[in-house]
C-alpha cells in the first residue's frame, strides 16, 4: 500500500471513528447523570466486551491471543480508564462542543509525539496545518482563555493527553499486533481495571438505562475499531487533525439533545479547524502525485 493510499484509508477511517465516539459522548454525558464517572468507565468497557469477543472469533484471532507485547497493552489499558473516567467527569459541566474544543489539544500532542516516539517527519506545511487548526481551538476557547481552567476543563485536558499517549502507544503496537488483539485486551484491561475501583460507590442499573449502555457498547465498538484501522495505516501526524470533525458533531448533537448552540467564537473556530483539515488532505494529494506522477 502506498503512502497516500495508507493515509487516505485511515482518514475515512478516523472519520467514521468521530462519529461513532460522537454517540458514544452524548450516551456517556446522558449516563453520567445517574453514575459516577469510573462506573460509566466500567460500563463502558463491560459492554463491549461481547461485542468485542466476537469479533476476535471471526477475525480468528483467539489463536495468538496471548503473543502480544504486554507492557504497552498494559499502558493502553490504564490510561484507557484514565481517559474515560475524566473525559466523563468533565462532561458533567461542559457541553459536548466545550469539551470536544478543548480535547483538540490531543491531535497536536500526537504529533509531537509521533516524531521523538514514531520517528515520523513533519514537514513545514503539516505544522502550519495543524497549528492554523489549534489556533481555530484557541478561538473556541476564547481569546482570553475563560473557563479553561474549570475543574471539568482541566479533567479534559488531561483525558486528551491519555488519549495522545494511547494513540501512539497503538501505532506502534499496530507494528507488530494485531487489531483485534489491541480491542480486546483494551476492553479487556479497562473492564478489569475500572469495575473493582468503581465497586464501593456502584450505583444499580435500573431497566430504563439499558437502551443507552446497549447504545454505549455498539457506538464504542465501532468507534473503537475504526480508531484502531486509522492509526495502523497512516501517518499519526496526518490522520490526527481529522478528529476536529468532532466539533460539528458536538454542535449537531448539543442542539438536538440540549437546545444549545455555540456563540460567534466557537463557529469561527470551526470554520479555522475544519479549514486546516481541508488544506491538509489537499497538501498530502498534491505532494504524492509530484512524487509518483
Amino acid at each position: 500500500m502506498s503512502r497516500l493510499a495508507g493515509n487516505m484509508r485511515s482518514i475515512r477511517a478516523m472519520l467514521v471513528c468521530v462519529a461513532m465516539f460522537s454517540i458514544m459522548d452524548m450516551t456517556m454525558k446522558l449516563l453520567s447523570a445517574h453514575f459516577p464517572a469510573l462506573q460509566v468507565a466500567a460500563i463502558r468497557a463491560l459492554s463491549a466486551l461481547p461485542l468485542v469477543g466476537a469479533y476476535l472469533f471471526w477475525r480468528g484471532g483467539q489463536r495468538s491471543l496471548l503473543r502480544i507485547r504486554w507492557p504497552l497493552h498494559l499502558l493502553r489499558g490504564a490510561i484507557g480508564i484514565a481517559m474515560l473516567a475524566l473525559f466523563t467527569y468533565g462532561l458533567k459541566t461542559l457541553s459536548l462542543a466545550e469539551a470536544y474544543s478543548i480535547f483538540f489539544i490531543g491531535p497536536i500532542l500526537i504529533t509531537v509525539l509521533s516524531v521523538f516516539v514514531l520517528g515520523e517527519r513533519v514537514n513545514g506545511a503539516r505544522w502550519i496545518a495543524i497549528g492554523v487548526g489549534m489556533a481555530g481551538v484557541l478561538v473556541v476557547l476564547r481569546p482570553t482563555g475563560a473557563g479553561f481552567f474549570s475543574m471539568g476543563g482541566l479533567a479534559v485536558l488531561t483525558a486528551a493527553v491519555c488519549y495522545a499517549v494511547s494513540a501512539v502507544a497503538g501505532r506502534v503496537l499496530a507494528r507488530t499486533d494485531r487489531g483485534e488483539h489491541m480491542m480486546f485486551w483494551l476492553m479487556v484491561l479497562m473492564a478489569i481495571g475500572a469495575t473493582p475501583m468503581a465497586a464501593p460507590a456502584w450505583v444499580p442499573v435500573q431497566a430504563e438505562h439499558w437502551l443507552l449502555i446497549l447504545m454505549l457498547a455498539v457506538s464504542g465498538f465501532f468507534g473503537q475499531l475504526a480508531l484502531t484501522e486509522a492509526f495502523s495505516h497512516g501517518e499519526a501526524s496526518v490522520v490526527a487533525p481529522f478528529e476536529y470533525t468532532a466539533l460539528a458533531w458536538g454542535v449537531a448533537i448539543d442542539w438536538l439533545m440540549w437546545k444549545t448552540l455555540p456563540d460567534e467564537y466557537t463557529l469561527l473556530g470551526a470554520a479555522i479547524i475544519v479549514g486546516s483539515g481541508l488544506y491538509l488532505i489537499r497538501h498530502e494529494t498534491i505532494h504524492a502525485e509530484a512524487e509518483h506522477p
